[in-house]
């Protein structure tokens, strides 16, 4: 989906398919199909865009063998779809069992990330549509909080340094410029906006920037206003956006309210969580810590969860989501005279684990609910003043 700021800019609307379990390219194939061209025909556009999740043997082998990527190529336009992002933050195994804080890894210390960021670039050098004018790819913030040495952040900028130098390589050679963003998350060596301000001060700004994941921002209870000064006076510009709300939970030393979110408690994912009280943060790496047990938050503040939840469909209550804080973030980034970024991706990759009875059955049930969040996000950009294509 694409639609037109009133500036002129073409923003690029899409949704992110690490929703679906993806380890080769005959199951990507299929999601493209199944899924992407069904969400197109659910909302009744003729076309459709895709922030498409690469895992990293799937990249390798694209980026060295064209006949496939041939063959993705036609499968995209045969459905109606195109790509100008890509999702490069989980390497792999991103629907294994158990994730949790294996999606760190290999961080930015380890040439693997390196590697698998240009592998991901090469290959979006080579789907973008035509007059499409750029690429973006998203990226994890560095790595894991911890351990983080002052040599672990140099051996990451090196890498980031070699990352803008192989982007420059790409677009001398294929004349399609891609730039990459890290995604400030709780828990990570850049978990805000003031990290990425410290962090990223030494990148090379042309071609690498933040990928602005609205959870993540909501969780650490950052001001999207603060925010994006924040951003804008260190020079880091928005290389994309990912639309998303994260739980919220406003009285959280209620026992019915904590009771609801023990539904959210599940094996597969990380769930951040963190309580502010006064202008203090508190928070826990994963919700079951937060809730039970003698590191148990104590409720004294809202919580916030990093728990992805579907854009158009509020938790039951007592819970609630974060749905205005994404809303403001939006008005933001596209209500003023310019456009901040250009390329929005929804990116809730949490459906499978929802609490039972708020999850999709079926294949048809999760095209519903994907076709649905993209409607709830035009609709929003279409009520800030952005034109639909």
């Amino acid at each position: 989906m694409r639609m037109r700021h009133p500036d002129g800019t073409v923003v690029h609307l899409a949704y992110c398919t690490n929703v679906h379990p993806t380890e080769d390219l005959e199951a990507l194939l299929e999601q493209v199909s199944s899924y992407g061209g069904g969400v197109r025909s659910r909302l009744g556009v003729d076309r459709l865009g895709l922030g498409l999740w690469l895992p990293a043997p799937v990249a390798t082998h694209l980026a060295g063998n064209d006949a496939d990527l041939q063959r993705l190529r036609s499968a995209l336009a045969g459905n109606g779809l195109e790509v100008v992002t890509l999702n490069a933050f989980p390497y792999a195994g991103f629907h294994d069992p158990e994730v949790k804080k294996a999606v760190y890894r290999p961080d930015w210390c380890e040439p693997a990330r390196l590697e698998y960021t240009l592998n991901c670039a090469a290959v979006l050098a080579r789907l973008l549509p035509d007059d499409a004018e750029r690429g973006s790819i998203s990226t994890l913030p560095l790595g894991w909080r911890s351990p983080w040495y002052a040599d672990r952040q140099r051996q990451a900028e090196d890498h980031l340094a070699r990352l803008a130098d192989g982007l420059d390589k790409l677009e001398a050679e294929t004349g399609r410029s891609v730039r990459v963003g890290l995604e400030p998350e709780p828990g990570c060596i850049v978990e805000t906006t003031t990290d990425a301000a410290e962090r990223l001060a030494a990148v090379d700004t042309e071609r690498i920037g933040v990928c602005l994941d609205t959870c993540h921002l909501a969780v650490q209870f950052e001001d999207p206003a603060a925010a994006l000064r924040r951003l804008s006076d260190a020079g880091l510009p928005v290389v994309k956006t990912q639309a998303s709300a994260a739980l919220h939970a406003a009285a959280p030393a209620d026992p019915a309210l904590r009771r609801e979110l023990t539904r959210y408690a599940e094996d597969r994912f990380l769930h951040q969580t963190r309580e502010h009280a006064g202008d203090r943060t508190v928070g826990r790496d994963d919700l079951p810590e937060a809730l039970e047990g003698r590191r148990a938050l104590r409720g004294r503040g809202p919580w916030r969860v990093h728990f992805h939840v579907p854009l158009h469909q509020r938790p039951a209550e007592p819970l609630d989501g974060t749905h205005d804080h994404l809303e403001q973030t939006l008005r933001l980034l596209f209500g003023g005279p310019s456009a901040v970024t250009d390329h929005i991706e929804v990116e809730t990759y949490t459906w499978s684990v929802l609490p039972q009875g708020r999850r999709p059955e079926d294949v048809a049930g999760l095209v519903d609910g994907l076709a649905a969040e993209l409607s709830w996000a035009a609709e929003r950009l279409i009520g800030i003043g952005m034109e639909a294509l």
